[in-house]
C-alpha cells in the first residue's frame, strides 16, 4: 500500500494529514508550533543550569571546570550531525508538504542511519584520544581527571544521543513539535533526579561523584530515546518505519546527497558562531576578572533572550520546507511576515523584561554586593537588544534554508560575526575602550539584518527551490501515477 496520500483527481482538495502546517491560518499555526519549541529550548537549558549546580554543590568547583571543558568538546564534535539533522529536516519538511510521505520517511531513515554511523566513529575517535583533547584544549590540572572521566561517559552514549536529537528533529520536519516538547521533559526530569543520586551514592545508588552526573545524562537520554520510539509507534505517527521501510535506515546515495551537501554548510554556521563567542571571551578576558565575571553573568541572561529567536527560527523553517514542498509560494511570504512580526514581539518583550529586572536576575550569579553587578548592567544595556535585530535576520536566513539555500545564510553570519565584529571592535577600541565589545555586537547583528533582507528579497534562491521541488514532484508523479498539475506553485 502506498504511503503517500492519493490526490482527488475531481478537483477537490486532498485528504487531511496529520503534521499537514500548510493548512489554516498561518499566525495561529506559527504560535502552536513555536511555543512547544520554545518550551522544548527552555526546560534544555534549565536541565543544563540545574546540572551545574548540582555537580558544582556536590563535588566541587574542579568539577564544574571539567564539565566546562567536556561541554566545549561535545559541542564541537557534534556539530556537524546537528548540521545534518537540520538538513534532514527541510528535506522532511518539503516532503510532507508535497504529501509524499514515504519520501519524508526515507529521508529520515538516511539521517538518522547516517549520523549514527558518523557518530560511532565520533565517539570512538573521542574516546580513545580523550587525554589528548583535553591537553589541546589546555584543561586545567585540577580538573583534568574528572573532565577525562566525565567525557569518556559522554561519548559512550553519543550515537543513540544523536539519533534521538535527529528523530526529534525530523518530527519536527513533519509539523509535530509536541512529541518532542514531552520527552524534552522526560529527558530533563530524569536527569535531575538521578544526578544528585549517582553523584553522591544516595541509598541502593553507587557513589561515582562526576561520572554519576554523566551518567545521569546518559541514561536520562536513553530512557527518553526508548519510550519515544514506543510512543511512536503507538501513535502510529507518520516517520514511524515499519516492514521494508526499515531498510531506509541503510543510507541512500541520493538522500545522502542531499543531507551532506545542505548539512556541512549548517554544520558550520554552528562552529563559527561558536568561534566567534571564544573569540569575544578572549576579548573580555584582556579586560580583567570583574569584566569577565560580569560577562559570565550577562551570558547567562543572553541565553534567555536567544531562546525566543531559536524556536521561532525553527518554525519558519519547518512550515515554510511544507510550504515550498506544497508549491504555495504566496503563503511562503506570509510565513515570513508572520515570522518577523512574531519574532519581534516575543524578543522584544522578553528583553525588555530582563532589561527592567536585570539587576534581582544578576545578583543570582554574582551576589549582591559584587561590583561586577553594574558591569554587568551595562553591558545588557549596550548589548542584549542586539539579539532583536538577529532574530529578524534568523526569520529571513530560516526561509532561505527551507529552500534549500544553506550558503547563503553562513556567508551572511561569517562576514557579520568576523569583518564586521571584530572590525568595529578594533577601529573603535581606542575611542570607547571596552564598549567597543558591547556596541559590535548590535553593530554586527544590523550588518546581518542588511544583508539578509537583500539576499532573501533579490538572490533566485526562490527559482532554484522551485525547480527542485518540481523536478522531485515529477519523479513521484511518475511513481506514484498522479497528476503532475497540483504540484504547480500559485505564484
Amino acid at each position: 500500500m502506498s504511503s503517500s496520500p492519493t490526490p482527488d483527481n475531481d478537483g477537490k482538495p486532498p485528504s487531511p494529514l496529520r503534521g499537514d502546517l500548510t493548512q489554516g491560518a498561518i499566525m495561529p499555526t506559527l504560535l502552536a508550533f513555536s511555543v512547544p519549541t520554545l518550551l522544548s529550548n527552555v526546560l534544555q537549558s534549565l536541565n543544563g543550569t540545574i546540572n551545574s549546580i548540582w555537580v558544582g554543590r556536590l563535588i566541587g568547583e574542579e568539577a564544574l571546570a571539567a564539565t566546562a571543558n567536556a561541554n566545549i568538546i561535545m559541542f564541537l564534535m557534534s556539530a556537524a550531525a546537528f548540521g545534518l539533522g537540520m538538513a534532514g529536516t527541510v528535506k522532511i519538511g518539503q516532503r510532507f508538504g508535497a504529501r509524499n510521505v514515504d519520501g519524508a520517511r526515507r529521508t529520515f531513515g538516511t539521517a538518522v542511519g547516517f549520523s549514527f554511523i558518523v557518530m560511532t566513529v565520533i565517539a570512538a575517535i573521542g574516546f580513545a584520544f580523550t587525554g589528548p583533547l583535553l591537553d589541546l584544549l589546555g584543561t586545567p590540572g585540577a580538573a583534568w581527571q574528572l573532565a577525562y572521566d566525565y567525557l569518556r561517559m559522554l561519548f559512550v552514549s553519543m550515537p543513540i544521543v544523536m539519533a534521538s536529537i535527529i528523530l526529534q528533529m525530523g518530527l519536527r520536519g513533519a509539523g509535530d513539535a509536541k512529541t518532542p516538547l514531552i520527552f524534552m521533559g522526560v529527558t530533563v526530569a530524569l536527569d535531575i533526579v538521578l544526578n544528585p543520586l549517582l553523584i553522591t551514592g544516595w541509598g541502593p545508588f553507587p557513589e561515582l561523584g562526576i561520572t554519576g552526573s554523566a551518567l545521569a545524562m546518559v541514561i536520562a537520554a536513553l530512557t527518553s530515546f526508548a519510550l519515544m520510539i514506543v510512543y511512536v509507534y503507538l501513535k502510529d505517527l507518520p516517520l514511524r518505519l515499519r516492514g521494508p521501510e526499515l531498510t531506509y535506515l541503510k543510507p541512500d546515495s541520493e538522500e545522502l546527497k542531499y543531507i551532506i551537501s545542505k548539512g556541512v554548510p549548517m554544520g558550520a554556521q554552528m562552529l563559527l558562531m561558536s568561534a566567534a563567542g571564544i573569540i569575544v571571551v578572549g576579548l573580555v578576558n584582556r579586560e580583567g576578572m570583574l569584566m569577565t565575571a560580569a560577562y559570565g553573568a550577562a551570558m547567562q541572561l543572553f541565553t534567555y533572550i536567544q531562546m525566543p529567536s531559536m524556536a521561532i527560527g525553527g518554525a519558519v523553517s519547518a512550515i515554510a520546507a511544507q510550504y515550498i514542498g506544497a508549491g504555495k509560494w504566496d503563503g511562503l511570504e506570509k510565513v515570513t511576515k508572520a515570522g518577523l512580526w512574531v519574532q519581534a514581539a516575543m524578543t522584544g518583550t522578553v528583553t525588555l523584561l530582563l532589561l527592567a529586572f536585570d539587576r534581582p536576575a544578576l545578583v543570582l550569579f554574582l551576589g549582591p554586593d559584587s561590583p561586577a553587578v553594574d558591569m554587568a548592567r551595562h553591558i545588557q544595556f549596550l548589548a542584549s537588544w542586539n539579539f532583536i535585530i538577529f532574530g529578524l535576520t534568523m526569520i529571513w536566513t530560516a526561509t532561505m534554508r527551507a529552500g534549500g539555500a544553506v550558503w547563503v545564510p553562513l556567508i551572511i553570519l561569517g562576514i557579520a560575526m568576523y569583518p564586521m565584529r571584530l572590525g568595529f571592535y578594533y577601529l573603535t577600541y581606542d575611542w570607547l575602550g571596552s564598549d567597543a565589545i558591547w556596541w559590535s555586537f548590535p553593530f554586527s547583528a544590523f550588518t546581518a539584518l542588511v544583508m539578509a533582507w537583500w539576499a532573501y528579497t533579490y538572490l533566485p534562491w526562490r527559482e532554484k527551490a522551485h525547480a527542485e521541488t518540481a523536478g522531485e514532484a515529477r519523479e513521484q508523479s511518475q511513481t506514484d501515477g498522479m497528476p503532475t498539475g497540483r504540484f504547480k506553485p500559485d505564484m
